[in-house]
């Protein structure tokens, strides 16, 4: 450790807190758990990419985003939950300076692509609910793709402009991550000097890139449920509003608590405890991607068909 100005010591490492005033007999029991939470969400996201790859009849736009949105979810929960993991079944608390400053990075990056995603998908449901029968021409698996690509990229510049400014500080005193991540938040907390340009850079580009997607989004849900009531078909009209209320519930456990987190030390009277701030990030952080294979891909029919065709084909082998 070097010795910096005003008798401060200077930062090479990053202790990772996670859930505190968590005993240390219960360690094994949260690692078991984290790890079951992993493989599960994994595994489950995975099938998913492997039915897409085997099934040609699934390379269409629609499933193109579905396939985008869990290759990014896998992303996420692996960049943050193994070190997680790692914490609590050895207690290894222990992370890079560097590789916190990486983790942080791209944590930010799959927020971010996420919502792009997601916006990517308010649209593709706009054009089909609102313009069926343009929809095929507007809306390609060419044209997917293509947007697709875009939003992976494009996702790298709102945590990229955090990361210059982070260059441009040095950290001293604690380095304890009171978080269960690396995240902007966290790392901030721990700044040496003036914070409020790195604070208020941060929470500008993090309510660009939430507010944004979600403005778009409000919109397609609004003008999707006044096509939906000009529908004269009632049982095309159910199915539209239950696919609408079962996105519309991941939707808004992705938006509302990023808002509350990320906005709680910019707004007065609107303060969160640590365990509060680390118990809604997790929430947030790791119950979408752990359902989301089953709200966007398993309910749809095709999918299901494609279930069933292969149980009867494994049942037909072991006959």
């Amino acid at each position: 450790m070097a010795q910096g100005e005003e008798n401060y010591t200077e930062v090479s490492a990053f202790l990772i807190v996670g859930f505190p005033g968590l005993q240390l007999e219960h360690f094994h029991t949260v690692a078991w758990f984290l790890f079951i939470l992993y493989v599960t969400t994994v595994v489950g996201n995975l099938v998913l990419v492997v039915m897409f790859a085997l099934e040609h009849s699934l390379q269409k736009p629609m499933y193109i985003i579905m396939v985008s949105l869990v290759l990014s979810d896998v992303g996420f929960t692996t960049v943050a939950l193994p070190k997680l993991i790692a914490r609590y079944w050895w207690n290894d608390a222990s992370i890079g300076f560097y590789t916190c400053h990486f983790q942080r990075h791209m944590i930010h990056y799959f927020g971010s692509l996420n919502s792009l995603i997601m916006l990517t998908m308010a649209m593709d449901r706009y054009l089909a609910v609102c313009f069926p029968l343009r929809y095929p021409m507007l809306m390609t698996a060419p044209t997917m793709t293509i947007l697709t690509v875009f939003s992976w990229l494009v996702a790298h510049v709102f945590p990229g402009v955090t990361s210059i400014n982070f260059t441009q500080i040095s950290f001293c005193g604690s380095n304890e991550i009171i978080q269960a991540f690396c995240d902007t938040l966290s790392l901030t907390a721990l700044a040496c000097g003036d914070k409020r340009y790195l604070s208020g850079a941060s929470y500008a580009t993090a309510m660009f890139i939430l507010l944004v997607p979600l403005g778009f989004v409000i919109f397609s849900y609004f003008c999707i449920i006044i096509s939906v009531f000009h529908m004269t078909s009632g049982q095309g009209r159910r199915k539209t509003l239950s696919t609408c209320a079962t996105q519309g519930c991941i939707i808004s456990i992705y938006y509302i608590p990023r808002f509350f987190v990320y906005s709680a030390p910019h707004i007065p009277n609107m303060q969160m405890t640590s365990d509060s701030r680390i118990a809604t990030t997790f929430f947030y952080s790791f119950f979408p991607p752990l359902i989301n294979p089953f709200v966007y891909c398993l309910r749809t029919k095709e999918i299901k068909a494609i279930w069933s065709r292969w149980a009867n084909r494994i049942h037909n082998r072991i006959d």
